[in-house]
Protein backbone atom coordinates (compact mmCIF):
# COMPACT_ATOMS: atom_id res chain seq x y z
CA UNK A 1 0.00 0.00 0.00
CA UNK A 2 1.66 3.21 -1.12
CA UNK A 3 1.05 6.25 1.05
CA UNK A 4 -0.27 9.42 -0.57
CA UNK A 5 2.23 12.05 0.44
CA UNK A 6 -0.10 14.88 -0.54
CA UNK A 7 0.81 18.30 -1.82
CA UNK A 8 3.36 20.53 -0.09
CA UNK A 9 1.86 22.38 2.88
CA UNK A 10 -1.19 20.14 3.14
CA UNK A 11 -2.17 18.33 6.29
CA UNK A 12 -0.75 14.85 6.84
CA UNK A 13 -2.91 12.23 5.17
CA UNK A 14 -5.09 10.06 7.34
CA UNK A 15 -4.54 6.34 7.42
CA UNK A 16 -6.90 4.43 5.14
CA UNK A 17 -9.42 2.19 6.88
CA UNK A 18 -8.57 -1.48 7.15
CA UNK A 19 -9.96 -3.34 4.18
CA UNK A 20 -11.86 -6.54 4.85
CA UNK A 21 -10.39 -9.78 3.73
CA UNK A 22 -6.81 -9.39 4.97
CA UNK A 23 -3.65 -7.44 4.25
CA UNK A 24 -2.59 -6.52 0.73
CA UNK A 25 1.08 -7.25 0.20
CA UNK A 26 2.80 -6.56 -3.08
CA UNK A 27 -0.44 -6.72 -5.06
CA UNK A 28 -1.48 -9.97 -3.37
CA UNK A 29 -4.16 -10.08 -0.68
CA UNK A 30 -3.00 -12.05 2.35
CA UNK A 31 -5.92 -13.58 4.28
CA UNK A 32 -5.98 -15.69 7.40
CA UNK A 33 -6.30 -18.80 5.24
CA UNK A 34 -3.14 -17.97 3.32
CA UNK A 35 -1.38 -17.18 6.60
CA UNK A 36 -2.35 -20.63 7.86
CA UNK A 37 -0.98 -22.07 4.63
CA UNK A 38 2.35 -20.35 5.25
CA UNK A 39 2.44 -21.70 8.80
CA UNK A 40 1.66 -25.21 7.52
CA UNK A 41 4.41 -24.92 4.88
CA UNK A 42 6.93 -23.82 7.51
CA UNK A 43 5.87 -26.71 9.76
CA UNK A 44 6.37 -29.15 6.89
CA UNK A 45 9.77 -27.59 6.21
CA UNK A 46 10.69 -28.04 9.88
CA UNK A 47 9.76 -31.73 9.68
CA UNK A 48 11.90 -32.20 6.57
CA UNK A 49 14.84 -30.37 8.15
CA UNK A 50 14.57 -32.36 11.37
CA UNK A 51 13.93 -35.82 10.00
CA UNK A 52 15.38 -35.57 6.49
CA UNK A 53 12.23 -36.22 4.47
CA UNK A 54 13.24 -39.81 3.73
CA UNK A 55 15.51 -41.15 1.00
CA UNK A 56 14.88 -42.96 -2.25
CA UNK A 57 16.08 -46.37 -3.39
CA UNK A 58 16.52 -47.05 -7.08
CA UNK A 59 15.70 -50.66 -7.79
CA UNK A 60 15.27 -50.77 -11.57
CA UNK A 61 17.58 -53.36 -13.11
CA UNK A 62 17.58 -52.83 -16.86
CA UNK A 63 20.68 -52.80 -19.07
CA UNK A 64 21.11 -51.06 -22.40
CA UNK A 65 21.35 -52.86 -25.72
CA UNK A 66 25.03 -52.75 -26.76
CA UNK A 67 24.06 -52.96 -30.45
CA UNK A 68 22.33 -49.55 -30.55
CA UNK A 69 23.97 -46.16 -30.35
CA UNK A 70 21.30 -44.57 -28.14
CA UNK A 71 18.86 -46.91 -26.35
CA UNK A 72 15.58 -45.03 -25.84
CA UNK A 73 13.90 -48.09 -24.34
CA UNK A 74 16.62 -48.27 -21.70
CA UNK A 75 16.26 -44.56 -20.90
CA UNK A 76 12.47 -44.70 -20.53
CA UNK A 77 12.75 -47.75 -18.26
CA UNK A 78 14.48 -45.55 -15.69
CA UNK A 79 11.87 -42.77 -15.73
CA UNK A 80 10.15 -44.00 -12.50
CA UNK A 81 13.47 -43.96 -10.64
CA UNK A 82 14.24 -40.55 -12.07
CA UNK A 83 10.88 -39.17 -10.86
CA UNK A 84 11.58 -40.42 -7.34
CA UNK A 85 14.96 -38.72 -7.41
CA UNK A 86 13.39 -35.56 -8.83
CA UNK A 87 10.99 -35.45 -5.88
CA UNK A 88 13.95 -35.32 -3.48
CA UNK A 89 15.53 -32.53 -5.52
CA UNK A 90 12.21 -30.68 -5.52
CA UNK A 91 11.97 -30.95 -1.73
CA UNK A 92 15.45 -29.53 -1.33
CA UNK A 93 14.77 -26.68 -3.76
CA UNK A 94 11.47 -25.56 -2.26
CA UNK A 95 12.65 -26.00 1.30
CA UNK A 96 15.93 -24.19 0.69
CA UNK A 97 14.31 -21.32 -1.16
CA UNK A 98 11.64 -20.90 1.54
CA UNK A 99 14.48 -20.48 4.02
CA UNK A 100 16.35 -18.16 1.67
CA UNK A 101 13.39 -15.79 1.35
CA UNK A 102 13.14 -15.42 5.13
CA UNK A 103 16.88 -15.33 5.80
CA UNK A 104 17.38 -12.80 3.01
CA UNK A 105 14.83 -10.40 4.47
CA UNK A 106 16.36 -10.68 7.96
CA UNK A 107 19.86 -10.07 6.61
CA UNK A 108 18.66 -7.10 4.54
CA UNK A 109 17.10 -5.50 7.62
CA UNK A 110 20.21 -6.16 9.72
CA UNK A 111 22.43 -4.63 7.05
CA UNK A 112 20.26 -1.50 7.09
CA UNK A 113 20.68 -1.18 10.84
CA UNK A 114 22.21 1.99 12.23
CA UNK A 115 24.25 -0.07 14.70
CA UNK A 116 27.67 -0.94 13.34
CA UNK A 117 27.84 -3.97 15.63
CA UNK A 118 24.98 -5.44 13.59
CA UNK A 119 25.65 -3.94 10.17
CA UNK A 120 29.33 -4.81 9.76
CA UNK A 121 29.20 -8.51 10.79
CA UNK A 122 26.12 -8.97 8.60
CA UNK A 123 27.88 -7.43 5.60
CA UNK A 124 30.94 -9.63 6.20
CA UNK A 125 28.78 -12.77 6.48
CA UNK A 126 26.93 -11.98 3.25
CA UNK A 127 30.10 -11.36 1.30
CA UNK A 128 31.79 -14.44 2.76
CA UNK A 129 28.92 -16.76 1.82
CA UNK A 130 28.54 -15.26 -1.65
CA UNK A 131 32.29 -15.59 -2.28
CA UNK A 132 32.58 -19.28 -1.38
CA UNK A 133 31.25 -22.20 -3.45
CA UNK A 134 28.05 -23.91 -2.38
CA UNK A 135 29.80 -27.28 -2.55
CA UNK A 136 32.39 -26.18 0.03
CA UNK A 137 29.59 -24.95 2.30
CA UNK A 138 27.86 -28.33 1.96
CA UNK A 139 31.03 -30.18 2.97
CA UNK A 140 31.53 -27.90 5.97
CA UNK A 141 27.94 -28.28 7.22
CA UNK A 142 27.85 -32.05 6.72
CA UNK A 143 31.39 -33.10 7.64
CA UNK A 144 32.96 -30.20 9.54
CA UNK A 145 30.20 -28.79 11.71
CA UNK A 146 29.43 -32.09 13.53
CA UNK A 147 33.04 -32.09 14.82
CA UNK A 148 32.52 -28.82 16.71
CA UNK A 149 31.43 -30.34 20.01
CA UNK A 150 30.88 -26.95 21.65
CA UNK A 151 27.65 -26.63 19.62
CA UNK A 152 24.65 -28.66 20.85
CA UNK A 153 24.14 -31.81 18.77
CA UNK A 154 20.68 -30.89 17.36
CA UNK A 155 22.24 -27.72 15.91
CA UNK A 156 25.24 -29.39 14.25
CA UNK A 157 24.20 -32.91 13.18
CA UNK A 158 21.60 -33.12 10.41
CA UNK A 159 20.54 -35.60 7.79
CA UNK A 160 21.82 -35.25 4.23
CA UNK A 161 18.62 -33.67 2.89
CA UNK A 162 18.32 -31.30 5.86
CA UNK A 163 21.93 -30.21 5.33
CA UNK A 164 21.25 -29.48 1.67
CA UNK A 165 18.12 -27.47 2.52
CA UNK A 166 19.96 -25.39 5.10
CA UNK A 167 22.94 -24.84 2.79
CA UNK A 168 20.68 -23.68 -0.04
CA UNK A 169 18.75 -21.46 2.36
CA UNK A 170 21.83 -19.73 3.72
CA UNK A 171 23.60 -19.49 0.35
CA UNK A 172 20.69 -18.01 -1.59
CA UNK A 173 19.48 -16.07 1.43
CA UNK A 174 22.61 -13.95 1.09
CA UNK A 175 21.81 -13.31 -2.57
CA UNK A 176 18.17 -12.55 -1.76
CA UNK A 177 19.27 -10.08 0.92
CA UNK A 178 20.97 -7.91 -1.69
CA UNK A 179 17.85 -8.02 -3.86
CA UNK A 180 15.71 -7.04 -0.86
CA UNK A 181 18.09 -4.23 0.02
CA UNK A 182 17.87 -2.82 -3.48
CA UNK A 183 14.08 -3.11 -3.46
CA UNK A 184 13.76 -1.37 -0.10
CA UNK A 185 16.12 1.36 -1.31
CA UNK A 186 13.86 1.95 -4.32
CA UNK A 187 10.94 3.00 -2.11
CA UNK A 188 10.69 6.83 -2.41
CA UNK A 189 11.82 8.80 0.62
CA UNK A 190 8.45 10.56 0.69
CA UNK A 191 6.76 7.27 1.56
CA UNK A 192 8.86 6.95 4.72
CA UNK A 193 8.16 10.58 5.65
CA UNK A 194 4.44 10.14 5.07
CA UNK A 195 4.39 7.03 7.26
CA UNK A 196 6.10 9.02 10.01
CA UNK A 197 3.63 11.88 9.59
CA UNK A 198 0.75 9.40 9.92
CA UNK A 199 2.30 8.16 13.18
CA UNK A 200 2.58 4.61 11.88
CA UNK A 201 4.62 2.24 13.98
CA UNK A 202 7.58 0.30 12.60
CA UNK A 203 5.50 -2.83 11.98
CA UNK A 204 2.76 -0.95 10.13
CA UNK A 205 5.32 1.05 8.15
CA UNK A 206 7.14 -2.05 6.94
CA UNK A 207 4.10 -4.28 6.38
CA UNK A 208 1.73 -1.73 4.81
CA UNK A 209 3.99 0.85 3.17
CA UNK A 210 7.54 -0.36 2.47
CA UNK A 211 7.37 -4.08 1.69
CA UNK A 212 4.29 -3.89 -0.57
CA UNK A 213 6.27 -1.51 -2.79
CA UNK A 214 9.65 -3.24 -2.45
CA UNK A 215 8.67 -6.88 -3.04
CA UNK A 216 7.31 -6.44 -6.61
CA UNK A 217 10.59 -4.76 -7.54
CA UNK A 218 12.65 -7.74 -6.37
CA UNK A 219 10.33 -10.46 -7.65
CA UNK A 220 12.26 -11.00 -10.93
CA UNK A 221 15.49 -11.48 -9.00
CA UNK A 222 13.85 -13.87 -6.53
CA UNK A 223 12.47 -15.90 -9.44
CA UNK A 224 15.94 -16.18 -10.96
CA UNK A 225 17.34 -17.32 -7.60
CA UNK A 226 14.65 -20.00 -7.37
CA UNK A 227 15.63 -21.42 -10.75
CA UNK A 228 19.32 -21.21 -9.80
CA UNK A 229 18.65 -23.05 -6.52
CA UNK A 230 16.86 -25.78 -8.47
CA UNK A 231 19.91 -26.19 -10.69
CA UNK A 232 22.28 -26.24 -7.69
CA UNK A 233 20.23 -28.69 -5.61
CA UNK A 234 21.76 -31.74 -7.42
CA UNK A 235 25.08 -30.88 -5.75
CA UNK A 236 23.62 -32.70 -2.77
CA UNK A 237 24.83 -35.96 -4.31
CA UNK A 238 28.22 -35.09 -2.78
CA UNK A 239 26.72 -35.68 0.68
CA UNK A 240 24.57 -38.64 -0.42
CA UNK A 241 21.29 -36.82 -1.02
CA UNK A 242 19.37 -39.20 -3.30
CA UNK A 243 18.49 -36.58 -5.89
CA UNK A 244 18.83 -36.63 -9.65
CA UNK A 245 22.62 -36.49 -9.78
CA UNK A 246 22.90 -39.28 -7.23
CA UNK A 247 20.47 -41.32 -9.32
CA UNK A 248 22.36 -40.69 -12.56
CA UNK A 249 25.86 -41.27 -11.21
CA UNK A 250 25.08 -44.45 -9.26
CA UNK A 251 22.95 -45.94 -12.01
CA UNK A 252 25.52 -45.08 -14.70
CA UNK A 253 28.28 -46.76 -12.67
CA UNK A 254 26.14 -49.91 -12.52
CA UNK A 255 24.87 -50.01 -16.10
CA UNK A 256 27.82 -48.32 -17.90
CA UNK A 257 25.32 -46.13 -19.79
CA UNK A 258 25.89 -42.52 -18.73
CA UNK A 259 24.69 -40.96 -22.00
CA UNK A 260 21.06 -42.06 -21.71
CA UNK A 261 20.84 -41.34 -17.98
CA UNK A 262 22.34 -37.87 -18.06
CA UNK A 263 20.21 -37.08 -21.12
CA UNK A 264 17.18 -38.11 -19.05
CA UNK A 265 17.98 -35.77 -16.18
CA UNK A 266 18.77 -32.97 -18.65
CA UNK A 267 15.34 -33.34 -20.23
CA UNK A 268 13.79 -33.54 -16.77
CA UNK A 269 15.44 -30.28 -15.74
CA UNK A 270 14.11 -28.57 -18.86
CA UNK A 271 10.62 -29.97 -18.24
CA UNK A 272 10.58 -28.30 -14.80
CA UNK A 273 12.65 -25.15 -15.38
CA UNK A 274 10.89 -23.83 -18.49
CA UNK A 275 7.30 -23.97 -17.08
CA UNK A 276 8.57 -22.52 -13.79
CA UNK A 277 10.18 -19.59 -15.59
CA UNK A 278 6.97 -19.04 -17.57
CA UNK A 279 4.83 -19.01 -14.40
CA UNK A 280 7.22 -16.59 -12.70
CA UNK A 281 6.97 -14.19 -15.64
CA UNK A 282 3.18 -14.41 -15.46
CA UNK A 283 3.30 -13.64 -11.74
CA UNK A 284 5.54 -10.63 -12.36
CA UNK A 285 3.11 -9.24 -14.96
CA UNK A 286 0.11 -9.91 -12.71
CA UNK A 287 1.59 -8.12 -9.74
CA UNK A 288 2.78 -5.27 -11.95
CA UNK A 289 -0.74 -4.96 -13.38
CA UNK A 290 -2.39 -4.94 -9.94
CA UNK A 291 -0.06 -2.18 -8.74
CA UNK A 292 -1.17 0.17 -11.52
Amino acid sequence: MAVDTGSPGSAPPTPPPDQPGGLRLGGVRVTWRSALGVVAALAALAVVVRFGGGSQRFETRVFRDPDVRFDFEFMFAYVPDFLRALWVTFQATIGGFALAVVIGLVLALLRRSRLRVLRWPTAFFIEFVRSTPLLVQLFFLFYGLPRITAIPEPLRVWSSLATLIIALGVHYGCYCSEAYRAGIGSVPKGQWEAATAMNLGPVATWSQVVLPQAIPNVLPALGNFLIAAYKDAPLGFAINVTGVMFFASTTASRTFAPLELFTLIGLGFLAVSLPSAFLLRRLERRIGYERT
